[in-house]
């Protein structure tokens, strides 16, 4: 791989220059002018690389200073109302209407046009009409359908997926048949997507004509038809009633990026089931009785006056009209559009699929359907999908792969994209399978990406109208820096290490607030260590007002600046923001340290508390959220976020630790960035252990994944090595104990930790206060024989991009992670990245608070520490 640098715009420009993606000559289909479109009129696409156009495309800075302009010279009113202003908003929206069907190429004597939210919203509102019907309604959908398409089958009395193309044109032989079988008269809907928004697969557009010739006119089935993937960046021509679909809807951010809004398609003659809705909404009615009897009468003169319920969302319908000028003075037309994103899209998917490792096997595997081409536009759109191996064939995980882009501003969406069908037919995974992963974890937007030696996902890369060939270039140079073995690696071989060094206590640092700055412990003070990790150590947190979620400083980095500080003599703990408050906001808050709620729950305490349910990394809790509102305003000014602090419930807690002794998985090594002969590299890992004597989930209070984290200082000493540069301080990792090596105990030995199963902590021999606190233990002149305190290494710490923010500005940086990712990734767990080992009290410590034999387990700066070690397959023997 190559080295641990910076990759920058520089880079991106000289890679643009020099990589065998740009040798071919530049058909005229490529627009020539992006770059300048882009420098004009996209300022938030700058040192950006936007892959999620099947998303939402961004919108261009004309749009936005035309609809501006547009909404400051004139007044418009609501369009219900007969004054000047709402007779102009009404003329406005009907021109707005009429060049909508226009630029679908759609009568107006043969289609209707009703305005929506997005094309979920008209989906919605045509499964809602068939549903009133007399009998209800039967449904059909392809398997490339989107979740809101596949979502219409629980309105209908019966529904069938199709799982092939050649299974829908089977059926539309036979279809009446199908139709004379219904026991009772009832209408039938067939919906598909144009285009597949998971892989750019482009379905037939024939399909609505034959279907309307294969129907018998009893017991019709009418087609439904999702343009909103195709129309973003190609056009639809609906010139043909015969041959259109029946329904048609679409989104228009994903054309133009603004506004936000959708549209439903309707052929006229097709509009008897839209007609039978017995919903009425404001506007949509010319009179209606109330109280003697309920009688109403609807609107006739357009069916959209019948659909549109309530007030039209008028500023949206005229920055419409502004998207229609803007587009096509910047892009011209979506043919034009088509031709360039094609092109772009093929030199995409020929470049990835070149990509090989030094052993020869592929790097991408790639999820085009067979009957689909790059080269014909009419059978493929502008997408590729795929997901990443290792050269032992081992899956990436997708997680892994954004946390890198994220860092290289490199944007595209993972996962299941909100189509289940085609996510379980390019990844083979059957329907108990997908429940099997629901029950082990996977969520939509978590990171359980593989499971059952399969991922769960995929990666979309979708391309629009301002991708230009840097963008393609470097996405390219992205997987080559970070997931192409350029070297073969030789098969994992069996290390004997020898006893290795011994360490002590170099630091110790807890975060009384989760994600916020952390208290390093001074020298000479002894504190507690409990089940759930060290005292005080992530007992609060950030929770925001409205969903009571937890805030993560890897979405609010300036959390960093929050500095909590433990006041032992005053018993409260102290916090401070390192930023720019306003004069009314307290410069500091205090709150107890004690969660005795006799402390603070009484009329007159400034820190009042109530129950409220939050979430914390997927976990439901029950925090004790504090109420006083000078709290609220300190920490909402510091992050500009309504968010306020809570504690976690005193007593047991209910969440607990995935992670467990002796259940590491097999592994076999780490990538590195430079050819090695020798197994015993640092980061290399050794065989896995026997199971560990302890098997137990430790208790966690607000921590993500384990009681205690600790890394060495060795390892990190190696790290900073490696980025002479930029080396990261030891805050970024926010460790709860860094060890250092005992001097005269043997050369550094980096990543030793990775082969530890416990620590055994040699607590030196000390004076205990006579007054017992809870927290910590100071001198006061009495001696006791030193104690062992013995830790269970639960498994190696999983990095992500937080790593990458300053902890004392605040700021994003690239390293360290870009650097770990290049020499810290382990092959079978989905290529992640580890630094670090989580750690928790052995069970035999005692009880959930620490104690054994009426001793309380403690640790201190300067405490000798003992690795337990694995041992391996020749030490055994």
């Amino acid at each position: 791989m190559p080295t641990a640098r910076a990759f920058g715009r520089e880079d991106k420009m000289a890679a643009m220059k020099q990589s065998t993606v740009l040798q071919e000559t530049i058909p005229p289909g490529y627009n020539e002018n992006v770059d300048r479109i882009r420098l004009e009129e996209y300022p938030t696409l700058r040192d950006t690389i936007y892959l999620d156009h099947a998303g939402t495309t961004p919108y261009p800075k004309s749009l936005i200073e035309r609809f501006s302009n547009d909404l400051t010279q004139s007044l418009f009113g609501n369009p219900h109302s007969t004054s000047a202003s709402s007779q102009l908003s009404t003329r406005r929206i009907e021109d707005v209407r009429l060049r909508a069907l226009r630029f679908f190429n759609a009568d107006p004597d043969h289609y209707d046009l009703v305005f929506v939210a997005n094309a979920t919203a008209g989906i919605k509102l045509v499964a809602e009409c068939f549903r009133e019907q007399p009998g209800g309604f039967w449904f059909g959908y392809h398997r490339d359908a989107h979740t809101s398409l596949v979502g219409a089958r629980e309105h209908a009395v019966e529904h069938r997926c199709f799982g092939r193309d050649v299974e829908v044109e089977d059926w539309m032989q036979d279809v009446k048949v199908v139709q004379t079988s219904w026991s009772e008269a009832r209408l039938g809907l067939y919906g598909y997507p144009a285009q597949s928004n998971l892989n750019g697969r482009r379905l037939p557009l024939s399909w609505p004509g034959l279907l309307r010739s294969a129907c018998s006119s009893r017991n019709r089935i009418y087609s439904l038809l999702d343009a909103a993937a195709l129309v973003s960046t190609s056009a639809l021509d609906l010139n043909d009633p015969s041959q259109a679909p029946d329904f048609t809807v679409l989104s228009f951010y994903k054309i133009f990026g603004f506004p936000d809004l959708g549209a439903l398609i309707i052929r006229k003659e097709s509009s008897t089931p839209l007609r039978c809705r017995r919903y009425f909404g404001g506007g949509t009615v010319e009179m209606v009785t109330c109280t003697d009897e309920s009688w109403h009468v609807r609107k006739q003169n357009n069916l959209h006056e019948q659909l549109e319920d309530g007030t039209l969302p008028i500023h949206s319908i005229l920055a419409l009209d502004s998207a229609f000028d803007v587009h096509a003075r910047l892009f011209g037309s979506l043919n034009q559009i088509s031709a360039h994103t094609m092109f772009l899209a093929s030199r995409l998917h020929r470049s990835l699929s070149s990509l090989r490792h030094a052993n020869g096997s592929l790097v991408c595997a790639l999820y085009k359907a067979p009957e689909s081409s790059y080269d014909e536009p009419r059978t493929q759109g502008p997408i590729v999908a795929l997901n990443l191996r290792s050269s032992r064939g081992e899956w990436i995980s997708n997680a892994e792969v954004e946390k890198l882009a994220a860092i290289r501003n490199i944007q595209f969406r993972s996962g299941g994209l909100c189509n289940p069908g085609g996510v379980a037919a390019s990844l083979d995974l059957a329907a108990w399978e997908m429940k099997r992963n629901f029950s082990a974890g996977q969520r939509c937007g978590n990171e359980n990406d593989i499971l059952g030696e399969k991922p769960t996902g995929v990666i979309r890369l979708s391309l629009g109208a301002t991708n230009n060939l840097e963008d393609i270039t470097a996405f390219v140079r992205f997987v080559e820096e970070f997931f192409v073995d350029r070297h073969c690696l030789p098969d994992p071989t069996v290390i004997v290490p020898d006893l290795g060094p011994s360490f002590y206590v170099d630091t110790i640092t807890i975060y009384p607030i989760k994600s916020c700055g952390g208290w390093q412990l001074p020298p000479g003070l002894a504190w507690d260590i409990n089940q759930e990790g060290l005292a005080l150590d992530r007992e609060w947190c950030l929770v925001h007002q409205g969903t009571r979620a937890a805030l993560s400083q890897k979405r609010m980095p300036r959390m960093a600046l929050i500095r909590p500080n433990v006041d032992l003599a005053a018993a409260v703990l102290r916090v401070r923001y390192e930023g720019p408050l306003p004069p009314s906001v307290p410069a500091e808050v205090t709150v107890p340290l004690s969660a005795d709620p006799l402390r603070f729950q009484n009329p007159s305490s400034q820190c009042n508390v109530a129950c409220s349910s939050s979430r914390v990394c997927g976990d439901s809790i029950l925090p004790h959220v504090y109420t006083s509102p000078h709290i609220a305003a300190f920490f909402t000014a510091a992050l500009s976020t309504p968010c306020t602090l809570a504690r976690f419930p005193s007593g047991p807690s209910s969440r607990h630790s995935k992670l467990q002794p002796g259940r590491q998985k097999p592994e076999t090594r780490l990538s590195a960035s430079t050819p090695s002969t020798e197994p015993s590299i640092p980061g290399a890992f050794p065989p896995t252990p026997p199971p560990s004597p302890s098997n137990h989930a430790p208790p966690l209070l607000l921590s993500n994944e384990s009681p205690i984290l600790t890394i060495s200082r060795s390892s990190l000493d190696h790290l900073q090595n490696l980025i002479p540069d930029e080396p990261p301080p030891a805050s970024v990792f926010r460790a709860n104990i860094i060890l250092a090596q005992q001097a005269g105990t043997g050369p550094a030995v980096p990543y030793d930790e990775d082969r530890w199963i416990g620590l055994s902590l040699q607590n030196h021999a000390r004076r205990t206060d006579a007054h017992h606190h809870h927290h910590h233990h100071d001198d006061d002149g009495r001696t006791n024989a030193a104690t062992t305190t013995q830790l269970d290494v639960l498994g190696p710490c999983r990095r992500c991009q937080m790593v990458c923010v300053d902890q004392t500005t605040a700021e994003r940086r690239e390293e360290p992670f870009v650097t770990l990712a290049k020499t810290r990734r382990r092959d079978g767990e989905g290529s992640k990245v580890f630094f670090g080992v989580h750690c928790a009290l052995a069970p035999a410590a005692g009880p959930s608070d620490g104690t054994s034999g009426g001793r309380r387990r403690t640790i201190r700066v300067g405490d000798a520490v003992e690795p337990v070690r694995r041992r391996t397959t020749a030490e055994e023997e």
